[in-house]
């Protein structure tokens, strides 16, 4: 029994520390937080700690790998292998992902790079390559699939599709800075910021 319970502790280890490690970078930044306030706070040493991962950084990797990736990895595949059209995908899979961004913990993960990106490049290059720009890529092929298929005009969104995101990014900053001096109903506000692009691009309606 001992045995098992110290495998299952094992195995379970990495998901603890990135837990631990997003409650610290979120409570104190990420250049703030010493490598042993996050082992302290996973109950570990140092030194495990560093078993698992060598650096701060791969520590911070980590932890968007358990709390963003996933995400998007998620809607990058609903994109490719989705039969909706552009409007039933945006009013649908997009909406319910983008609704949910500013409630969750990820709006801690968006203001550290706001924050503290400019003096970590490499860190700011490797979310770029590993998260930011793939969501782009994937909302690139599904506007160019309703182009193609012609339920949608060609418009300036297929070149910028940031267009969709920024309401989700404007929502996080809203939710971490305004929210407590003026409530913003976010899930509305980008319900109809997604009005107004389909309002746009929809083939015949201007």
């Amino acid at each position: 029994m001992a045995r098992t319970r110290y495998r299952r502790r094992k195995q379970d280890r990495p998901a603890e520390l990135t837990e631990a490690a997003m409650l610290e970078f979120s409570s104190n930044g990420y250049d703030a937080t010493p490598v042993e306030a996050v082992a302290k706070r996973a109950g570990v040493s140092k030194g495990l700690l560093y078993l698992y991962f060598k650096t701060k950084e791969d520590l911070f990797k980590a932890v968007v790998r358990s709390f963003v990736a996933p995400r998007v990895d998620a809607l990058v595949t609903r994109i490719d292998d989705t039969d909706l059209g552009v409007e039933e995908f945006l009013r649908g899979p997009f909406l319910e992902t983008a609704r949910e961004l500013p409630r969750s913990r990820v709006r801690h993960l968006v203001r550290l790079m706001i924050a503290e990106g400019p003096k970590h490049p490499d860190l700011t290059r490797w979310y770029w390559e590993n998260v930011l720009s793939k969501a782009l890529d994937a909302l690139q092929r599904l506007l160019r699939r309703g182009v193609q298929s012609g339920e949608i005009a060609p418009s300036a969104i297929e070149k910028f599709p940031q267009l969709l995101l920024s309401p989700v990014m404007f929502s996080v900053v809203w939710m971490l800075i305004m929210q407590p001096h003026h409530k913003l109903d976010t899930d509305a506000f980008i319900g109809a910021h997604v009005d107004l692009v389909l309002s746009a691009i929809k083939k015949g309606e201007t």
